[in-house]
């Protein structure tokens, strides 16, 4: 794997600049066996703009690729659209921060799926951690972005897990007062991501337009997708 400083967003003139700052770090490419239904921790989808920045968040960022398989995420989609399709894409958020997109809260499940919510939940929070009782459905179009922000602490704790379905996607974190502290996560289809502690409270998270959604230098195209958003409740 490896880390290299990633770019703030329109800032492409600064490559030589960044690269000139950092160097660039090689690591195999790892997964560490997670104690909990054996999900596996990917490295390998983690890009952070040193090493050292990366090894001071790791805890607190857990990327599991694969989390749900292909008749899995058939199943979630199916129950998911009865919910939106009354539900039209939105152009603009209330806070701002999405564009493109529609959501809903899903409190009940059918079994099948009660049973994948229910291991998010279970693999992303202790048991003295209290999770919100709805999953937060966000549908994002082609053309969607999430800009850069900080979940609000009024509405949620020190954990968010996010299932992502339909399309890989790119997640940027940044740090709050440090801009050149900066981790690019691919998030591939059907991928589990758990942020918590640091990585929530610090960074602003994003997910990139299609015009900057690159990994390694290599195009990720983003289409339609939907993200199962878990949260715990605020402190």
């Amino acid at each position: 794997m490896v880390f290299a400083f990633i770019l703030k967003r329109n800032a492409k003139s600064e490559l030589k600049a960044a690269f000139s700052l950092f160097s660039i770090f090689s690591r195999n490419e790892s997964t560490i066996l997670a104690k909990e239904e054996n999900a596996k921790i990917s490295e390998c989808c983690i890009r952070a703009s040193s090493e050292q920045h990366f090894q001071s968040v790791k805890q607190s960022l857990l990327l599991y690729e694969h989390f749900v398989d292909e008749s899995e995420e058939t199943n979630l989609l199916q129950e998911i659209e009865t919910h939106l399709k009354r539900v039209r894409y939105e152009s603009t958020h209330w806070d701002d921060a999405i564009l493109n997109y529609r959501e809903t809260e899903i409190w009940r499940w059918n079994q099948q799926n009660k049973q994948i919510i229910e291991r998010i939940r279970k693999l992303a929070f202790s048991k003295e951690v209290k999770s919100i009782d709805f999953v937060h459905v966000l549908d994002l179009a082609e053309n969607g972005v999430i800009k850069p922000h900080i979940d609000s602490v009024r509405f949620c704790g020190r954990i968010i897990a996010g299932l992502s379905l339909l399309s890989p996607s790119i997640m940027r974190l940044v740090h709050e007062n440090n801009k050149n502290f900066v981790i690019d996560v691919l998030l591939k289809r059907r991928s589990l991501y758990i942020m918590k502690d640091s990585i929530r409270y610090d960074f602003t998270h994003q997910i990139l337009g299609n015009d900057e959604s690159f990994f390694n230098g290599v195009k990720v195209p983003k289409t339609r997708r939907i993200s199962l958003i878990c949260r715990c409740e605020p402190q």
